[in-house]
């Protein structure tokens, strides 16, 4: 965290003085920094991949400028597979961090790996689906954790947890428990892990997305809430689901798919 009583200078000096790159900076741009009047740190994103041992968050620092202008730092901070140093990196766009991010964790360098809303699954939504029912059933199993990619947004996570607890209308949705523990939630990823277009059946139409909501609690740990959407109603109006597993919501879909 960023001390609230630390100079523009000391940050700056602070931050520089920790990167391994720094000497990549543009002088011009190290000499107009060296003028700041204020500045400015958040965290972007949060990036959590426990079985594969990787860290990494990047942070944006923003400056005034004694020239009445402003100027951005990118700082990517991460820790590779069996290694428990943390290092640092500094750029000057967030473009140049994403090609860090492909150079040092092997993931292609687009501006979308930092834009949790943009999911390579959202293009699944986009396929025609198989309205034969075991062909559903076989689309409703499940993805292995290593399909995933995490990448958190820094946002109102813990008002997020709350509203989609609070849309869900199952009578197994989770309980006090779980909403407890999400009030810590600070960071979090919405993410499309299946989706149809509505599909005929017996007759009747319906269509059905699974999205889950994965959660960064202050203690470091994650939570992932599994809400499905869908229309294997009665009426077929729309209806909210939420599941603290992804088993449960795949049940609770492929039951809905085949009981309406």
């Amino acid at each position: 965290m960023s001390d609230p009583y630390e100079t523009t200078e000391a940050h700056l000096e602070r931050l520089l003085g920790r990167a391994l790159n720094s000497f990549d900076l543009p002088d011009r741009l190290v000499e107009r920094l060296g003028s700041a009047l204020a500045h400015s740190s958040s965290l972007y994103t949060t990036h959590h991949s426990p079985a594969a041992g990787l860290w990494r968050e990047t942070h944006r620092h923003t400056y005034l400028l004694s020239d009445g202008g402003s100027a951005s730092l990118w700082e990517l901070v991460y820790r590779l597979v069996g290694d428990r140093t943390i290092r640092h990196e500094v750029f000057v766009s967030k473009a140049e961090a994403c090609l860090a991010v492909a150079r040092l964790f092997g993931e292609a360098p687009a501006e979308a790996a930092f834009d949790p809303t943009l999911d390579p699954a959202l293009a699944a939504a986009e396929e025609e689906p198989d309205t034969d029912m075991a062909g559903l059933s076989a689309l409703f199993a499940a993805t292995t954790p290593a399909q995933r990619h995490r990448e958190y947004a820094v946002e109102e996570s813990a008002d997020h947890a709350r509203r989609v607890l609070r849309r869900a209308e199952n009578a197994d949705r989770p309980g006090e428990g779980t909403a407890l523990l999400l009030r810590s939630a600070y960071a979090h990823q919405i993410t499309q892990a299946f989706g149809t277009r509505p599909f005929t059946a017996d007759g009747r139409g319906a269509g059905f997305n699974l999205y889950e909501h994965s959660f960064v609690l202050l203690d470091g740990s994650e939570l992932s809430l599994w809400e499905v959407e869908h229309t294997a109603t009665p009426d077929g109006r729309h209806m909210c689901e939420v599941y603290e597993s992804e088993a449960a919501a795949r049940g609770a879909m492929e039951l809905r798919a085949r009981v309406r």
